[in-house]
């Protein structure tokens, strides 16, 4: 009998809910919030009341597009954390009560777990999916973290970021341009008519296979104080140069350790996810990699790449079939490790 999941994500500013049967796709449906963007970031309490006015009308569109009745739902997934509190109670609390209401499990889902095993989203029976073990390099605004994953209950991490996350980086560094938020997709969009040689920017030497960002930050700030005090218009004149530059220097940092992981670990399968994952430089970066080592490298589509909750009712699906549900009274949590 298919076991069917609602997912529900709610961590930041994108309400989401989908539904998977036995790990194919039915429906993901995402409502994205854009009252930040005139803060250059995500204001908690705006996202907290936008998810409120959000909840319903996407969980009903989901099952709606789905072609299913509430009532066929064997269990609810929803991302218990991390994420804002605010943001994460409003997915936690529509997610308890709605299984009360239909007597079924719910299942917790960890954010970052879900965006590992979103390789397991199958839009079709024919979607090719990841053998155990592969290495996972997953990058977002909070995260950058070298992960071997085992099976779906076993992730060990092996390196990650000790200070800021590269979408971090790409984010504050393109404030600093006077670019909108979020800043990361103009830097990648900047980065493809700019010569990445132009300029270069500080490397962390940070042992084993941590990451850190801090230092590329200040280096780009420095290097925009020192010639904007030459030249007022330097940031105008130099846009895409500036990004090709910065995007590159962040793709070589992580691709630098994650070479390392894939060479000590011996493990011939490689796969990239969180939301710089969308990024193009990246994603070419990885696949020459594989070609060049004769890996088998899984890219994400960029609609999974951000957050959604397909992510999630897969993770919740793993969990379902190892019986792993969740009690009523357990709280969503701010911030965790994997």
């Amino acid at each position: 009998m298919s076991i069917t999941i609602l997912g529900i994500e709610s961590s930041c500013d994108d309400t989401s809910a989908a539904i998977i049967r036995d790990c194919v796709l039915a429906s993901n449906v995402i409502a994205s919030q854009k009252v930040h963007e005139a803060y250059g970031g995500v204001v908690p309490e705006l996202a907290s009341r936008a998810h409120q006015q959000n909840i319903v009308p996407v969980v009903s569109e989901a099952i709606r597009q789905a072609g299913i009745d509430k009532k066929d739902l064997n269990a609810i997934a929803f991302t218990r954390g991390p994420g804002l509190l605010g943001s994460l109670l409003v997915g936690t609390s529509f997610a308890k009560g709605l299984s009360i209401a239909l007597e079924v499990p719910i299942i917790d889902v960890n954010h970052l777990h879900g965006h590992v095993l979103s390789h397991f989203i199958k839009e079709d029976e024919n979607t090719v999916v990841p053998d155990f073990p592969f290495l996972c390099l997953l990058v977002s605004g909070g995260n950058s973290q070298i992960i071997k994953v085992s099976s779906p209950y076993q992730m060990e991490i092996l390196g990650q970021t000790i200070d800021d996350a590269a979408g971090e980086a790409f984010d504050k560094c393109a404030k600093v341009m006077g670019l909108p938020y979020p800043g990361g997709p103009y830097i990648d969009r900047l980065a493809a008519e700019g010569d990445a040689e132009r300029f270069k920017f500080s490397k962390p030497h940070i042992p084993k296979l941590d990451y850190s960002f801090s230092g590329l930050k200040t280096s780009f700030l420095y290097t925009l104080r020192d010639e904007i005090a030459k030249n007022p218009d330097f940031i105008e004149q130099n846009k895409t140069d500036l990004a090709a530059s910065l995007q590159k220097t962040i793709i070589d940092i992580l691709m630098d350790k994650f070479a390392i992981a894939v060479k000590e670990t011996g493990i011939k399968t490689i796969a990239i996810g969180g939301g710089v994952s969308a990024n193009s430089g990246f994603r070419n970066r990885v696949q020459e990699f594989a070609d060049e080592h004769g890996l088998k490298a899984f890219i994400p589509k960029r609609s999974f790449t951000t957050d959604n909750a397909a992510m999630v009712a897969v993770a919740g699906y793993f969990k379902y079939l190892n019986k792993d549900f969740c009690s009523l009274d357990l709280p969503p949590y701010a911030r965790v490790s994997l």
